[in-house]
């Protein structure tokens, strides 16, 4: 069985499009095409719907993915365990980040890594720390520099980098800045603006407010803090918010509660890291 036509099918799988995967690995379409036809013919039959331009794995196909998967993620491993032995640091590092760790967190150590291991492919996917998590699980990122959740899926593991604190904010302008010190009964009366509920950070604020989750006045939702602090500025509601996002445009709001959150680096407890990756890790030790 081609291999290429395999990668090509997680590909197809992973974008739900032939076009965008051919984007991914730098070929044409028809070229894309042409592997999951030779790849249909091979194993007798139809892996993907093509209805209306849009493209869904069929039964055969959904049957078939999870076995790729693991395929690539073995042959993966096999590379970087005889990569490894050579010492050198090079090849490709394929990692995930969030949005707002590569702004704020991860700048001197990705300068860092590509003054000390010019030779290796560096190739960083900016996702959700919930999509990042998950991609480790399944093999499709080496590596992610993640909000660690509180806990982590057992063929995973964490090592924490940084700490992030967390502050209940809102605008200056807003009521909420001159009450002083307030009751988290009276908090949740307020309007506010939260990531998402299934986000890592939103999981945070629930624990801390129990039963008075259900009494929050939640306005708009967005996983982009930088956009949670743009909505706070500018008066919709408060938020909860780092300490790396803290300036004068924002207010804190004394409350009850003292929050944080973890930051830090997802691995696979049974992969085997690329050299690459360690000199990842090593420089994020050596900054944290």
């Amino acid at each position: 069985m081609d291999l290429p036509a395999l990668i090509a099918f997680l590909e197809v799988a992973r974008y739900q499009s032939f076009s965008l995967a051919a984007e991914a690995l730098f070929m044409s379409q028809p070229a894309i095409s042409k592997r999951i036809s030779a790849l249909e013919l091979e194993l007798g039959t139809t892996l993907f719907n093509r209805i209306n331009r849009q493209v869904t794995l069929t039964e055969a196909g959904r049957a078939l993915l999870p076995r790729v998967q693991a395929l690539r993620t073995e042959l993966e491993d096999i590379r970087r365990l005889a990569s490894n032995l050579s010492g050198d640091v090079q090849g490709r590092l394929t990692m995930g980040t969030s949005h707002h760790i590569g702004l704020h967190r991860l700048p001197p150590a990705l300068s860092a890594f590509n003054q000390r291991y010019p030779a290796v492919q560096l190739d960083l996917r900016f996702v959700a720390s919930e999509q990042a998590c998950q991609a480790v699980e399944r093999g499709e990122l080496e590596l992610a520099i993640a909000t660690l959740p509180n806990q982590l899926p057992e063929q995973l593991q964490a090592q924490v980098i940084w700490i992030d604190q967390l502050h209940i904010v809102t605008s200056p302008n807003q009521p909420l800045s001159r009450l002083g010190r307030i009751a988290l009964e009276a908090l949740v009366q307020h309007r506010c603006v939260l990531p998402s509920k299934d986000t890592y950070t939103y999981q945070i604020i629930s624990q801390a407010l129990g039963k008075l989750e259900n009494q929050l006045a939640v306005y708009v939702s967005t996983n982009y803090l930088e956009t949670l602090k743009m909505l706070v500025s500018a008066g919709f509601g408060w938020s909860l918010l780092p300490d790396t996002l803290l300036d004068e445009k924002l207010t804190i709001v004394d409350t009850p509660l003292q929050l944080q959150r973890e930051l830090g680096v997802i691995t696979h407890r049974k992969r085997t890291l690329s050299n690459a990756a360690r000199g990842m890790l090593g420089i994020l030790e050596e900054l944290s």
